[in-house]
């Protein structure tokens, strides 16, 4: 026995066995176990060094990190359109589908935060308090006065302009009598600054604009029509008394006031008229006011007049663009409308607005990137894109997406430029109002957006039998739909214009056609003013209420939603029958599983080093030499590229062998590794939501796993057992392929000896001179040549058995090979001879 000072190792192996590949693969093949631990490559130049690391990578090289990015960037824009291989790829598709639905769910996040960092509830109730304070609040004193709301006259008009409207614009006092100071002038309730100048703007017809019937032209004479644009009367008129209201007598056109039409209860009215700014003190505005009643500046012409100022609210960062609208119409009286428009124009202020702004940077980003996305699909599939209804609302968001860009950018430099202006002078009128509109309606096209963007998540969980139920019943009943439609809209339709001839004088539910047709939807969901059109008509408005709820709610609607139901039943059984794409659950239960497999391979690597490390040391000599180390881990199934890097991590001092404190070093770090692989083992399973755990059978997890684990020798001797079945069943097919081919030589023996047999006697049948011993002798010979003449081709069946009869003494040395000897355990049984020159030992 050599000493433990003796660097020079000795081998106890047997040659033939270390120079054979365990399992027939070669030395840098991976090991069969399956795991990383301990794998680095070996360093060719210095094999006994110490790696510091237990991975070592192979040398990256420019191609290998072109190749690295290209997959990369591939890998950003993979769908399961533009993916070729995800049909035979199961986890792939998978892994695709919940990669798509993540980065599109941190889009609608972005989106979501965009939309809701332009309002709040704030909103809400900065337009409700202006609202309040101009259009609800009474005119002061006596008796029963009239608010915006209820303007019906032109007396009402002057008097709510000149008391309630004019108190909401020009505060001066504060509610304990004080005056305001001069920096607190110019503010609506204290807080909301009004921006430039209120602006007060009258449209006008002419006189003769309509046509009066002969036999009133002599008592009539003036006749003036209902608003149009070919109408309007652009004249001056009236004579101010003075020149303190003298622009509002005098026609100025939309292009001199930067303005544009504007939609009325009656009609729509055009940009320009006659128009007068307010002055920013109490008393000039007053007395203007004053002035213009006074001068008669209403009038039978008059079809509309609009107030327009814009308020700030600092606090809140918030502008209201306020028009209050008063009409009126030929048929006399006035009609009085509002507009309250609240929009944040000025984006970002505090730190919050600032986030946004960083959302929407992303949301840019986002935007190319799907950009990207859909180039690459329509590339592939051409004009086939655009048959699917999925890749359309794709397109359409990625455009308003645009469009949403590219105003936020125009308003943020429009509303730079005209808040400069008005700083600079402040006397002025600020029109907010083109801002405003294309600000609501920018506010309109993203919540519209957010909409079509959460409509669209079905395109990303159809994988789930379940929730493709909706669109599948839809598209399957859409034509019966369709069909049904057209019935429904011939009685609907009737029955809107039924009401509109009947009770259009009357009552107001149905004063125009389109008004009617709304009307009769809210029947249907039982909202409905049964009183009015009862008395409207005592006979026809109950006979129109009865007949409509009988023949369009009961019938039509429910016929309607008999043909839904009787599809979604269909669909309901089809998709009881059909499995999903793939469940989520199973999913990542396969991905726990395989997890916790990797982590339990990997402790049994652990362990079968632990083992090596105690049974390597054959000759008891206190260290582990490597020709011992390599004959133990050979034996586990290791390779001798992890057999040398294991071993020559520890080699501290390079002699190839394993002194005392070394293996302390080795048996410590493997101590450390299985414990940690034994927390991460823990952890995993109490993670998971196993339904053994739901059922309280947890505790007995870890057994059921540590008794289906598969020990090393286990596998060896199934490895062994099926290799000599292997080999058996070998043996069983080449005999019966060898009976099959002698019985078919059989038969076609058969077939040529009935085929001479039949030629014979065809021969001796034709020759009738013959006598009949003649015929006997011939036929005797002829049977006899046929007879020699075939006697090398024939094998009898007993004779081919017999030829091919098995080696009995190979049988015997097989059995007895591969049977156990008495006191011999299975691990220990040998494998059968394959014809393979092997050494004993």
């Amino acid at each position: 026995m050599r000493s433990k000072n003796d660097t020079s190792p000795t081998s106890y192996a047997n040659q033939a066995f270390e120079d054979e590949p365990t399992g027939g693969k070669l030395s840098s093949d991976p090991s069969p176990m399956g795991s990383d631990i301990f794998i680095v490559k070996p360093n060719k130049g210095n094999r006994n060094r110490l790696h510091t690391e237990p991975f070592q990578l192979e040398p990256v090289t420019r191609r290998n990190i072109g190749r690295s990015i290209l997959r990369g960037v591939r890998s950003l824009w993979a769908t399961r359109q533009t993916e070729k291989d995800l049909g035979k790829n199961k986890d792939l598709y998978v892994k695709t589908t919940l990669r798509e639905l993540f980065i599109y769910l941190v889009f609608i996040v972005l989106l979501c935060i965009i939309t809701f960092g332009m309002t709040s509830t704030k909103t809400f109730y900065f337009t409700t308090a202006l609202r309040t304070i101009f259009t609800t609040q009474q005119a002061s004193g006596a008796g029963n006065q009239p608010a915006f709301d209820d303007i019906a006259t032109f007396e009402d008009f002057w008097t709510v302009m000149l008391d309630p409207i004019f108190k909401g614009l020009y505060t001066e006092k504060w509610y304990n009598g004080y005056n305001l100071t001069q920096d607190q002038y110019g503010y609506v309730l204290f807080e909301n600054k009004i921006l430039g100048l209120p602006r007060l703007r009258q449209l006008r017809v002419t006189n003769h604009s309509c046509t009066v019937d002969k036999k009133f032209q002599t008592t009539i004479e003036e006749c003036y029509a209902s608003y149009s644009s070919s109408k309007e009367d652009r004249s001056s008129y009236g004579t101010p008394a003075t020149n303190l209201t003298k622009d509002a007598w005098y026609y100025q056109t939309a292009s001199q006031l930067h303005g544009s039409s504007t939609n009325g209860l009656i009609s729509r009215y055009g940009g320009g008229g006659f128009v007068h700014d307010l002055s920013l003190t109490r008393d000039e505005a007053l007395e203007e006011l004053q002035n213009l009643y006074n001068n008669l500046w209403l009038d039978r012409g008059t079809r509309v007049v609009f107030l327009d100022f814009t308020v700030y609210n600092a606090n809140i960062n918030l502008f209201c663009q306020i028009e209050l609208i008063v009409e009126f119409p030929a048929s006399g009286g006035a009609v009085a409308s509002k507009s309250f428009s609240t929009v944040k124009l000025i984006r970002y202020v505090s730190s919050m607005d600032y986030f946004v702004l960083a959302c929407e940077i992303l949301f840019i980003i986002f935007t190319v990137y799907y950009t990207v996305e859909e180039v690459l699909e329509i590339m592939r599939f051409k004009l086939y894109y655009f048959k699917t209804i999925w890749n359309i609302l794709d397109v359409v968001i990625i455009l308003i997406s645009y469009i949403c860009i590219a105003f936020n950018i125009y308003r943020q430099v429009e509303v730079g430029q005209l808040l400069d202006e008005l700083l600079r002078d402040q006397n002025t009128f600020a029109d907010f109002a083109f801002l405003t509109y294309w600000q609501t309606q920018f506010n309109n096209i993203i919540a519209f957006t957010v909409f079509l963007a959460w409509i669209k998540i079905f395109k990303y969980v159809s994988f789930n039998k379940t929730m493709t139920q909706l669109s599948t019943t839809l598209s399957r009943c859409a034509k019966d739909v369709l069909g049904f439609s057209v019935m429904f809209m011939i009685v609907f339709l009737a029955y809107a214009q039924l009401g509109y001839l009947l009770f259009g004088t009357m009552v107001e539910d149905y004063k125009s056609f389109a008004i009617s047709i709304f009307t009769l939807f809210r029947i249907i969901l039982g909202d409905f003013d049964f009183e009015a059109i009862l008395e409207a008509h005592r006979i026809l408005g109950p006979i129109f209420f009865l007949t409509y709820v009988f023949f369009v709610f009961f019938v039509l609607l429910n016929m309607f939603l008999a043909i839904i139901n009787d599809t979604y039943s269909e669909v309901k059984s089809d998709l009881s029958t059909q499995k999903s794409e793939f469940e989520l659950g199973d999913y990542f239960k396969r991905s726990y599983e395989k997890m916790l497999e990797r982590l339990n391979v990997k402790r049994d690597r652990i362990i079968d080093i632990q083992d090596a490390l105690r049974s390597a040391d054959v000759n008891k000599d206190g260290v582990i030499e490597f020709d011992e180390w390599r004959r133990d881990l050979k034996a586990r199934g290791y390779t001798d590229v992890e057999i040398e890097n294991v071993f020559s991590r520890y080699d501290v001092d390079g002699d190839r062998v394993l002194r005392d404190s070394e293996q302390l070093h080795f048996k410590a770090d493997l101590a450390a590794l299985e414990n940690n692989l034994e927390k991460d083992i823990n952890n995993l399973k109490k993670e998971s939501i196993a339904p053994k755990q739901a059922d309280g059978k947890g505790a007995g997890a870890g057994e059921s796993d540590n008794g289906n684990r598969v020990t090393y020798d286990e596998f060896a001797i199934l490895v062994r057992r099926i290799d000599r079945m292997e080999y058996s069943i070998g043996n069983i097919v080449s005999r019966i392929d060898d009976v099959l081919t002698k019985l078919e030589v059989l038969e076609k023996s058969k077939i040529k000896r009935r085929e001479a047999l039949t030629r014979i006697l065809n021969t001796i049948s034709e020759d009738g001179h013959l006598t009949r011993d003649d015929r006997h002798e011939r036929l005797e010979k002829m049977i006899r040549n046929e007879l020699e003449g075939n006697s090398l081709e024939r094998q009898t069946p007993i004779q081919s058995l017999l030829t091919d009869a098995p080696d009995t003494r190979s049988t015997s040395y097989y059995q007895s090979q591969t049977s156990l000897r008495p006191g011999q355990d299975e691990k220990d049984r040998s494998r059968p001879s394959t014809g393979k020159k092997k050494d004993q030992y």
